[in-house]
């Protein structure tokens, strides 16, 4: 195998197909990046049974063929060229890398012990790039990060017609996000569900933020459900978790009386600013009244603090203690200059329900119900 590559180009297909690859594996095999020459370019795949990484670039390819090697280290080293076009060729089981006055020779991995890359299957429907990124970045915070309970630690993702929701918990709180879907000719009569792995969901996001569309085709093929991701010639599959997601949907109220208007920026930054105070894992107290919001920490004997900021109550006060991190994460997602915060009730009148926390286009004027989270305040109190 021979070809020459831009630099860029090829650094960039690298790190792209190696960047879901688990830091640590126990079959080394699966560290490597597969490298296809052929006729129209480059084809670089990584697979590590769970989640592949396909990207395909132009190259000039002198000979055809197909070589594996350690993903990260070629990673590293293309990172690292000089500005010069990348010249690769294999002989035997050795890759030698040049580039400018620069060489590397490099140890393959042999071919014939990787596994397939997964197949994919026939496009399922397209979202919007930027708004499929930023309900991934509003939504996959929520996940659960205890593998214990693997359901949790993804995002499930619902199709219903032309809207896709994606909706994330870890017991505590939940996210919900709805966007445009576009299923083409075969409109999605069937709800469609696919739990994919947060983390995977975020790097996908990241990665095709920026590309127009994206092209999602879930696949069900020899008992593996996966779901493969695809725009500008690179395509992420995943394997779905199995089991089945809570219905967590069900605890979102209806309607809500009970509730509180603020600056969205003020809140963070008082919230910032009184919990420097707590100690760990510890709430904040959240006193709402006709008077505005006090913000009180009582972190220990060393250290207090409270702060008061304005905002509108409509309903009775309310007194509510969160954990700081968890209602930040909330309220960095709402995206809007003011925020509204709900009260729900539960049948013990001395235990607060969950708060709901939406957008707010002003003071008055509610905001677009397409983002929603619920924090659960009473499992927190310390």
């Amino acid at each position: 195998m021979k070809f020459q590559v831009n630099r860029d180009v090829f650094s960039e297909a690298v790190s792209f197909a190696v960047k879901l690859l688990p830091q640590r594996t126990t079959l080394p095999i699966l560290s490597g990046v597969l490298i296809e020459a052929n006729d129209g370019g480059l084809v670089l795949s990584s697979f590590d049974y769970e989640v592949s990484s396909q990207t395909e670039i132009q190259a000039d390819v002198e000979e055809t063929g197909t070589v594996l090697v350690s993903g990260r280290l070629l990673a590293e080293i293309a990172g690292r060229l000089p500005n010069a076009p990348v010249r690769i060729a294999t002989e035997e089981s050795r890759i030698t890398v040049s580039c400018g006055t620069a060489t590397f020779t490099l140890l393959s991995m042999p071919v014939e012990e990787y596994p397939s890359i997964p197949e994919i299957g026939a496009e399922s429907g397209v979202v919007p790039a930027e708004e499929f990124a930023a309900a991934v970045a509003q939504v996959a915070v929520a996940a659960s990060r205890d593998d214990v309970t693997p359901v949790i630690t993804g995002v499930q993702l619902e199709v219903r017609e032309n809207s896709l929701s994606l909706v994330a918990t870890d017991r505590y709180r939940v996210a919900v996000r709805e966007i445009n879907w576009d299923g083409g000719t075969v409109a999605s009569v069937e709800t469609m569900t696919a739990l994919v792995p947060a983390r995977t969901l975020q790097e996908v996001g990241k990665t095709f933020g920026h590309s127009g569309t994206i092209s999602v085709a879930i696949t069900s093929r020899d008992d593996r459900e996966l779901i493969a991701f695809s725009a500008d010639k690179k395509t992420v599959t995943s394997l779905l978790i199995k089991g089945n997601f809570p219905p967590v949907r069900r605890l979102f109220p209806e309607t809500v009386d009970n509730y509180a208007v603020m600056n969205t920026a003020e809140l963070i930054e008082a919230t910032r600013r009184v919990a420097l105070v707590l100690e760990r894992e510890a709430a904040l107290r959240y006193s709402f009244s006709a008077d505005g919001l006090t913000l009180e920490a009582i972190g220990s004997e060393q250290a207090q603090a409270s702060e008061t900021i304005d905002a509108i109550l409509t309903g009775d006060d309310t007194v509510v203690s969160l954990k700081p991190q968890f209602l930040l994460d909330g309220l960095g997602a709402v995206h809007s200059e003011f925020v509204r915060i709900s009260f729900t009730k539960t049948e013990n009148p001395n235990k607060p329900g969950p708060v709901l926390i939406t957008s707010q286009s002003s003071r008055e004027q509610a905001g677009p119900d397409t983002y929603r989270y619920l924090l659960q305040p009473n499992l927190l109190l310390r």
